[in-house]
C-alpha cells in the first residue's frame, strides 16, 4: 500500500506546475501519493479531512483537520492508552500481562493514502481516510488491529502466498431507544407497520426500507465501496450485506467503513442501525461470515485445489487448523457478553466446530463451487466484532492448521448446531483461552494479547455490576 513520503509539504508545492492524471481526479476510493492527494482534495473542494483508525472495539478514532493541515508536514498523534479502555470508555486495572505505558506516550497516525474518499453524508465538503498506527520512530505497533491482521497477511506472503475473503455482515435495522432497561423492537417500514421476522430473502421486506437501502448504496457508491449482494434475512429488519472478494486488509477497511455508512444513512431516517451480535431477545444473531481462500503469488493458483480439480492437503489442512485453534481465538471473533447469546443450539448459529459441504449448521461450511474457487465460510464470527481482529483470527488460525499439517475431522452431512458444544460459552472462558495458547502469541503477538486480555476482563467486570431484568424477575422474591 501506498506509505507517506518524507516531506509531502516540498511535493505540495509543486502540484500546480504538475500534470495530474484524470483517473486521479476522478478516483472514488484512494490517490497513489501525495502530490496526487492535494490535487484529488482540491478538485472536490474539501474542507476538513478526517484522520481515523480502528480502536480495539473497531469504532473510528482519529482527529479531524483543515485540508490544508492534512496536506502539509503536520504530525498527528493519539495517547496509546487509547488502545487500553474498554466499550464503556473504562480503564481496566493492570495486572502482569496488561500493562499501560508508563508514560502515556504518543502513537503516531501514518494516512493510508489509498483508502481516501469523501465522507457523503457531511453537509460541509468533508474526506476520510484511514490511518496506521507507529510508534515515535516510525515502527509498527504490532497490538493496534490493522497491524495485527497485516502482521498475519504477511505471514502468508513469507511462503509466498496470498490469502482472500469476503465478508458477509448481518445487522438488524431498530426503532430509536433513548432508555437502555428497555428491549429493543423493529422500525416502522414504508407500510406504516413494525415488520415481522422469518422474512429471509424476502423482497418485500426489503422494499420496506426501500429509501434508506438507496441511501446505503449512494453511500457506498460515494465512498467507492462495492457491496455485492444484499437480502433480508430471518429476523425482523435483519439485513445482510455481502462483500465481493479480495484482499483481506482491503475487505477489512471496508467493513469498518461500512459499518459507519450504514449506521449513517439509518439515522438519517429516524432509526438506528446495530451490529449487536444478539440485539433481541427470541430471534436470530447477527453474524459476520467470512469467505476465506489462499492463492500462490505467482501463479495466482488456488492452493486448496490440486491440478486435477481435487481437494489439497493445504485446504484440510486449514480446516483442521480453524477447528483447532478458533475455539482459543473466539473472543477476537465474539468480543462482547452479548456475543454469547447468540451461540446457543436451535438459533440458525454454531455451537462446536463441525465442518461439512454446503451444511449452514456447521462452523465451517464448504459452499459449492468450482476448483478455482474452492474456499472455505467460517461462521463463527459475530457482526459486532472488530472485523480487522476477525479476519485475522481466522486466517491466522488455518495458516496454524498448514504449518502444522493439522488434519480435520470428517465432515458432517447432520445438523450440527443441535450436537454437543465445544466452544467456550462466555466472555471469561474464552479470554482464559486466548491467553492460554502458544501459538496464538507467536501468530498475533504477546503484546497484543496481554492487552486484549485486560480489555475484555475489564469489561465483563462492569458487565457484572449490572443487575438484570432476569434477576429482578425470578430472583426478587423467590430466594
Amino acid at each position: 500500500m501506498p506509505t507517506k513520503k518524507a516531506n509531502p509539504a516540498a511535493e505540495v508545492g509543486t502540484v500546480a506546475k504538475a500534470a495530474v492524471a484524470q483517473p486521479t481526479l476522478t478516483s472514488l476510493r484512494g490517490v497513489a501519493d501525495w502530490q496526487e492527494a492535494a490535487a484529488w482534495l482540491r478538485a472536490r473542494g474539501i474542507e476538513d479531512i478526517e484522520c481515523i483508525t480502528p480502536d480495539l472495539a473497531g469504532v473510528p478514532r482519529g482527529k479531524m483537520m483543515p485540508s490544508s493541515k492534512f496536506t502539509s508536514n503536520t504530525s498527528l498523534a493519539l495517547p496509546s492508552a487509547l488502545y487500553r479502555h474498554t466499550i464503556s470508555g473504562e480503564y481496566p486495572e493492570e495486572t502482569a500481562n496488561f500493562r499501560y505505558e508508563p508514560r502515556d506516550s504518543d502513537l503516531k497516525l501514518t494516512p493510508d493514502l489509498s483508502t481516501l474518499s469523501v465522507v457523503p453524508w457531511e453537509t460541509d465538503p468533508t474526506a476520510q481516510v484511514i490511518c496506521d498506527i507507529v510508534n515515535t520512530e516510525g515502527s509498527a505497533v504490532s497490538y493496534t488491529p490493522r497491524n495485527v491482521l497485516k502482521n498475519v497477511v504477511r505471514l502468508y506472503t513469507e511462503r509466498g502466498w496470498k490469502p482472500v475473503v469476503a465478508p458477509e455482515i448481518e445487522f438488524y435495522l431498530v426503532a430509536k431507544n433513548d432508555d437502555p432497561d428497555y428491549p429493543l423492537h423493529p422500525p416502522k417500514g414504508r407500510s406504516g407497520r413494525s415488520i415481522l421476522g422469518g422474512q429471509g430473502y424476502s423482497i418485500a421486506g426489503i422494499n420496506e426500507f426501500d429509501e434508506l437501502i438507496d441511501d446505503i448504496y449512494h453511500f457506498s457508491e460515494k465512498q467507492g465501496l462495492e457491496i455485492d449482494t444484499l437480502i433480508h434475512e430471518e429476523g425482523p429488519a435483519q439485513l445482510e450485506i455481502n462483500l465481493r472478494h479480495g484482499d483481506p486488509i482491503e475487505l477489512a477497511d471496508q467493513v469498518f467503513m461500512f459499518k459507519r455508512t450504514i449506521r449513517e444513512a439509518a439515522m438519517k431516517h429516524g432509526i438506528y442501525a446495530t451490529f449487536m451480535a444478539k440485539p433481541m431477545q427470541g430471534q436470530a444473531g447477527s453474524a459476520m461470515h467470512i469467505h476465506q481462500s489462499v492463492v500462490d503469488i505467482d501463479s495466482g493458483r488456488n492452493i486448496f485445489s490440486n491440478k486435477d480439480g481435487s481437494p489439497s492437503k493445504e485446504f484440510f489442512q486449514f480446516i483442521g487448523g480453524m477447528q483447532t485453534y478458533i475455539p482459543k481465538a473466539l473472543v477476537m471473533m465474539a468480543p462482547y457478553v452479548n456475543s454469547y447469546r447468540r451461540l446457543t443450539p436451535d438459533m440458525a448459529a454454531p455451537v462446536n466446530t463441525a465442518w461439512g459441504y454446503d451444511n449452514r449448521t456447521t462452523a465451517f461450511r464448504v459452499p459449492v463451487s468450482d476448483p478455482v474457487a474452492r474456499r472455505v465460510e467460517n461462521r463463527l464470527p459475530s457482526s459486532d466484532s472488530n472485523p480487522y481482529l476477525a479476519l485475522a483470527a481466522s486466517l491466522g488460525c488455518g495458516l496454524l492448521g498448514i504449518m502444522n499439517k493439522i488434519d480435520p475431522t470428517p465432515p458432517t452431512d447432520e445438523s450440527a448446531n443441535e450436537g454437543a458444544i465445544d466452544l467456550p460459552r462466555d466472555l471469561l472462558s474464552a479470554v482464559s483461552l486466548l491467553e492460554e495458547e502458544p501459538a496464538l502469541a507467536e501468530v498475533f503477538s504477546k503484546e497484543f494479547i496481554g492487552i486484549y486480555a485486560g480489555v475484555k476482563r475489564g469489561e465483563f467486570e462492569t458487565f457484572m455490576q449490572v443487575i438484570s431484568p432476569w434477576e429482578r424477575e425470578f430472583l426478587l422474591l423467590n430466594v
